[in-house]
């Protein structure tokens, strides 16, 4: 059975109520400022695209082939690779920056995903999440736990109890506090790489 996310006009016109509603803006502060190499994972049907000032600096994957024709058409000057998260086709370091706009709950192995995202960015690169996340507060976070099963059958992936804030960390990223927005079961922020302090050798003259 294809899910809510398998079926691009259904998706998009969930999307478009949810905008009018206010995720719209969150897009546009999830993309504000970015510059440099970028690469969009699970663009979907495309409604980030429109939303950059240098669509010649994004690639875009996307591994639903009927989406990524939505995405084309909605932003056709953005190069698009049919590809998953867990496996993305693309050499060490070669990004500046990799966008993720409420993706990372249908992805399928979070902890391999992120995993992939850190060794496509490049030194001092810069991970860009947009996501809902699992409820702080425990009665809400177990009747997220309760209609996960039926939704996620329904949505066609899409997990609304994952804590993805604890799987960026646990991946080897740092969440920048003074750029983290958290309303609900909303989260946007920005995360780096952690910097891994290796034991240098014993100097063998000392």
């Amino acid at each position: 059975m294809r899910g809510l996310e398998q079926i691009p006009w259904l998706y998009d016109g969930f999307m478009r109520v949810a905008e009018l509603l206010g995720l719209r803006r969150w897009r546009e502060r999830l993309l504000d400022g970015v510059h440099g190499r970028i690469l969009e994972v699970g663009c979907g049907t495309g409604r980030n695209l429109p939303l950059y000032l240098s669509p010649a600096q994004v690639v875009a994957i996307e591994p639903d082939p009927a989406a990524a024709r939505r995405a084309r058409w909605r932003a056709p000057e953005v190069p698009l690779v049919i590809a998953r998260a867990e496996a993305l086709p693309f050499d060490d370091g070669r990004f500046d920056v990799v966008v993720s706009g409420l993706v990372f709950c249908s992805v399928q192995d979070p902890p391999r995903a992120l995993g992939e995202v850190r060794r496509v960015l490049d030194t001092g690169g810069e991970l860009r999440m947009l996501e809902h996340v699992r409820h702080t507060r425990p009665t809400l976070a177990r009747l997220q736990d309760r209609v996960q099963p039926a939704w996620t059958c329904i949505a066609g992936g899409c997990h609304p109890n994952r804590d993805t804030e604890a799987a960026v960390e646990a991946a080897g990223f740092a969440i920048d506090p003074h750029d983290r927005v958290a309303r609900g079961v909303m989260r946007r922020f920005t995360a780096r790489p952690s910097v891994v302090r290796k034991n240098l050798p014993s100097d063998p003259k000392a």
